[in-house]
């Protein structure tokens, strides 16, 4: 492996630490109470609408809006902003998103008056097969997949950053690391949330690979609110890709550490290579559009199942007066979660990624197509398992089996000329592989592949292939006016459960004309096309037993959003921040 001088002087006291620590600790086993929905609610707090006329940054944790902010305040754009906000968020919340990570991003240009869209999603190693997770005939259990290196895909996010920057960044790319650097060689407090989710030990990873336990349990006990966490191995990968660029990562030293760790993994060595990530390139796609009364809803394409998914929500709702149904009415509720299901049962049919596999993308959002998708519903009855439309009858494919856990961030910022920028990130599975390279832990994507390739002989659409994308819920969205100015910017973490988190925020701020913070604290509902899930001691009991007394298999369980977002309205932005974690809004 090459490395610099100094790199490797780190690497070495990095090794040493963690196997004197190693010598000192037994195995670790999980909590009895580990929750099965990873990033699962880690409790409430306050937050409040915030209101500016210049500039808006929400992001996921306070040091990294903070980080952000500063970009802003010194004249960069929302792009620069958003390197500085992912640096910090690589350190402050590695349970969620990082540089070893990808990411979908919209950017709205104000001079162009055009969004953008990039895909930095993950890809799958050159030597993968479609029966990657298959043993004798099975698919690996979710615990088992989800650990080690074979479930690493190439990370995209900074790549897919350093194309936005290149088009639309001001200020120079070596100045936009430092803070997140500072941060890292210095330390920070660990927050409430990361300490919660460390001492779930419900990733068997982290306490069992080197070097994430002893970085994560210090002495072999989880760390805890209020430690102040070092992390000088990411200080130095943060000032070597400010210094020597993005290449640096894909194709330098720390590109070699990244295949190493993936490749020696003690847990399913993976199959990255140092070619895989020097081939990595973004993807420019156009966002996927459609018209909602008097507004224009636009999210990411494929892979991205959620732009598409959201959309056929709302073109489904569009057949019903839900501006006139009161917020979580018995009928809003009901409409709602049923127009989920016919979105979520085409989704698994039919979402992958599109350089692969045909996608019926305009037949799906076609408004005939929606008007009879719309009167499958019965107003009172749920309609049970929901089978997957057939907008194009020359395909046939076999329903996906992905896990798409919530482990992932969403931010959005408006700078001082106009851009804006919605961008959801992600590691996966919450601390990704349990892998780290460079001081930053490494996702586990390609466990949003189905695991199985096909089913009953058909194909499944979003099988591991060499080269492709994963699937995935991740759902940053821009709403415009009629008259084509900016709206809103939306976005949420949440796994599979993302579409109807985004939704639901939509549906308060568009049509039941709440604002942005009362629209972000609704209480959660969702359905997966499975059972009805009502957030747990946030839906009164009436609305349960209306839901069961309609035919609902009702679930009342922590759903974990972390909706971020900004609205526009008359010159004045309106920012808000989910209070089931620990964002925070900066605005002047």
């Amino acid at each position: 492996m090459t490395t610099t001088p100094l790199h490797t002087l780190v690497l070495s006291l990095v090794l040493l630490s963690v196997l004197a620590l190693a010598a000192c600790t037994g195995a670790q086993q999980p909590v009895a109470d580990a929750p099965m929905d990873p990033e699962k609610a880690t409790g409430m707090q306050q937050q409040s609408l915030v209101s500016g006329t210049t500039q808006m940054v929400v992001a996921a944790n306070p040091h990294a809006a903070k980080q952000g902010f500063a970009v802003l305040e010194r004249g960069g754009t929302v792009v620069d902003a958003a390197i500085a906000i992912q640096a910090t968020l690589s350190l402050v919340e590695p349970q969620s998103s990082g540089i070893g990570g990808g990411a979908f991003i919209l950017y709205w240009s104000a001079a162009d008056k055009k969004l953008y869209t990039f895909d930095a999603r993950e890809t799958a190693p050159a030597a993968a097969t479609p029966d990657l997770f298959m043993v004798d005939g099975q698919p690996l259990q979710w615990i088992e997949a989800i650990v080690g290196g074979k479930a690493v895909g190439v990370p995209g996010v900074l790549k897919g950053l350093n194309l936005a920057h290149e088009r639309y960044g001001k200020l120079p790319w070596n100045s936009l690391f430092e803070g997140a650097a500072q941060l890292a060689e210095g330390g920070f407090e660990v927050s409430p949330r990361m300490a919660k989710l460390v001492g779930y030990r419900f990733h068997p990873g982290l306490y069992q690979l080197e070097p994430a336990a002893s970085y994560f349990y210090p002495g072999g006990e989880a760390l805890t609110a209020g430690t102040w966490l070092r992390n000088p191995e990411l200080a130095l990968s943060l000032r070597m890709i400010a210094e020597h660029g993005v290449d640096y990562f894909y194709r330098g030293p720390l590109a070699h550490t990244i295949v190493d760790t993936v490749q020696n993994s003690s847990v399913r060595p993976g199959l990255l290579t140092l070619e895989d990530m020097q081939s990595y390139t973004v993807r420019e796609r156009a966002p996927v559009c459609a018209d909602y009364r008097i507004y224009r809803l636009c999210g990411m394409d494929q892979p991205s199942s959620g732009g598409l998914a959201v959309l056929q929500i709302f073109g489904i709702l569009e057949q019903f007066d839900m501006p006139s149904r009161e917020p979580w009415s018995l009928d809003a509720t009901h409409l709602f979660t049923q127009a989920s299901r016919l979105a979520y049962a085409d989704r698994n049919r039919y979402s992958a990624d599109p350089d692969f596999t045909e996608i019926p993308v305009a037949g799906l959002l076609n408004d005939e197509y929606l008007q009879q998708r719309a009167g499958l519903i019965n107003p009172a009855r749920d309609m049970g398992l929901a089978l997957p439309g057939q907008p194009d009858s020359n395909l046939a494919l076999a329903d996906d089996d992905s896990f798409e856990l919530p482990s992932t961030s969403h931010m959005v910022l408006v700078d001082q000329y106009g851009n804006a920028l919605s961008m959801t990130t992600s590691i996966e599975m919450a601390f990704g592989s349990s892998l780290m390279a460079g001081g930053f832990l490494l996702n586990n994507q390609l466990t949003d592949f189905s695991l199985t390739p096909t089913r009953d002989g058909k194909p499944v659409a979003n099988r591991v292939q060499p080269g492709k994308r994963p699937r995935s819920s991740m759902a940053p969205f821009v709403v415009f006016n009629a008259d084509g100015s900016l709206r809103a910017l939306v976005g949420s973490p949440g796994g599979s459960r993302i579409i109807d988190y985004v939704a639901k925020t939509l549906l308060g701020i568009l049509d039941w004309e709440l604002d942005v913070q009362q629209a972000i604290n609704l209480p959660n509902i969702t359905n997966r096309n499975d059972q009805t899930t009502v957030e747990l001691g946030r839906v009164g009991n009436s609305l349960v037993q209306g839901l069961i007394a309609r035919g609902h298999n009702v679930k009342q369980a922590d759903l974990n959003s972390g909706i971020h977002a900004i609205e526009v309205e008359d010159g004045v932005m309106y920012g808000g921040a989910d209070p089931r974690r620990e964002g925070l809004v900066l605005a002047r």
